[in-house]
C-alpha cells in the first residue's frame, strides 16, 4: 500500500492556477472555494461541510454559499427539502446563470443537490461559476467523491479531507483514485490506535483541525438545530480550520507518501455523528 492510483479525467489546473483571493467585503472578486469530502462514508463531512459554511457566515458580510453536491446538506441543518432543479437541474440545462440557491439561514445561502445525476460534463462551467460567486464558497463532495463533486473538490482552492483516523478509511484513500487534499481534518474517536500523526503520514497533508466526536453535535442535527445551535466543540474545531487555511502561505498540494504498514485491530463502522 505504497502507491495511489493518480485522479483521473485529466485537464485539472495546477495548484498556481488554481489559487484564488478571497471576495472582499463588498462582494467583488473572485471567491474562495473550501470542499470538503472523505474517502469512507460515516466520516461526518455533511455537518463539518455545514459548520464550516455557519462558522463563515457569521464572521464574512457577503455571506456564503453552501453548495450541496452529496444531498444530505438540508437534512443536517433542519430545512425542508428545497423544491427547484438544484446542482442537477443546472448542469443538465447547460444555462450560463449561475445555480439558483435558497436561503438557509441569515448570511448562509445553499445551492441544493436537486434530483438525478450531476453530468460531469458540465464540470469546467461549474467550477468557473462558482469561482466567481463574488461569496466564499463551501462544497459538500460527499465521500469517495465522483465526477463532478471529485473536479470540484480537486480544483478547490482549499480540499479538505474529512476523516476519522481509521485504518479502512486511510486504506480506501491510497488505493482509490481521489482528489489531492490541501488539509485534513480528524475526526478524533475514543479506541482507535491511529492518531492524527499517523494519518497526515499517510494523506501526505498538514492537519488543519482534530475534532472530538461530541454526542451534542448528534442531538443539535436529529433536532433540526444545527443552523442556528452549533455545539461548541464543533464549532471551535471548524474556527480552528479556518485560521489554519486562512493563514499566509496557504497548504499546497504535496504529493502524498502512501499509507505507511501500520495496523489497527478491525472496529465496526459507526457513524461520527
Amino acid at each position: 500500500m505504497t502507491a495511489r492510483p493518480p485522479m483521473t479525467g485529466g485537464g485539472h489546473e495546477s495548484p498556481g492556477g488554481r489559487a484564488r483571493s478571497a471576495a472582499g467585503p463588498d462582494g467583488r472578486g473572485q471567491s474562495e472555494v473550501i470542499a470538503c469530502w472523505s474517502a469512507k462514508g460515516g466520516a461526518g463531512t455533511t455537518v463539518v461541510a455545514s459548520a464550516l459554511a455557519l462558522r463563515i457566515a457569521r464572521r464574512t458580510p457577503s455571506g456564503v454559499v453552501l453548495v450541496d453536491a452529496a444531498g444530505d446538506a438540508p437534512a443536517v441543518l433542519g430545512l425542508p427539502e428545497p423544491d427547484g432543479p438544484g446542482l442537477a437541474g443546472w448542469l443538465r440545462s447547460g444555462g450560463s446563470e449561475p445555480p439558483a440557491d435558497v436561503a438557509a439561514c441569515p448570511g448562509l445561502s445553499l445551492i441544493p443537490r436537486g434530483d438525478g445525476p450531476l453530468a460531469a460534463d458540465r464540470a469546467d462551467p461549474l467550477s468557473r461559476t462558482l469561482g466567481s460567486a463574488g461569496r466564499p464558497v463551501v462544497v459538500d463532495c460527499g465521500s469517495a467523491p465522483e465526477g463532478v463533486a471529485a473536479v470540484l473538490a480537486e480544483r478547490a482552492d482549499q480540499s479538505i479531507l474529512v476523516t476519522r483516523p481509521c485504518y479502512l478509511a486511510l486504506r480506501r484513500f491510497v488505493t482509490v483514485p481521489l482528489p489531492t487534499p490541501t488539509g485534513v481534518i480528524v475526526i478524533r474517536q475514543p479506541g482507535r490506535v491511529l492518531s492524527g500523526d499517523d494519518v497526515a503520514a499517510a494523506v501526505g497533508a498538514r492537519i488543519v483541525a482534530e475534532i472530538d466526536i461530541d454526542p451534542a453535535v448528534a442531538r443539535s442535527v436529529d433536532a433540526g438545530l444545527l443552523a442556528t445551535r452549533v455545539p461548541a466543540s464543533l464549532d471551535a474545531g471548524v474556527a480552528a480550520a479556518l485560521d489554519a487555511i486562512g493563514a499566509p502561505g496557504r497548504a499546497r498540494r504535496p504529493a502524498h507518501p502512501g499509507l505507511a504498514a501500520v495496523a489497527e485491530p478491525d472496529q465496526p463502522e459507526i457513524s461520527a455523528w
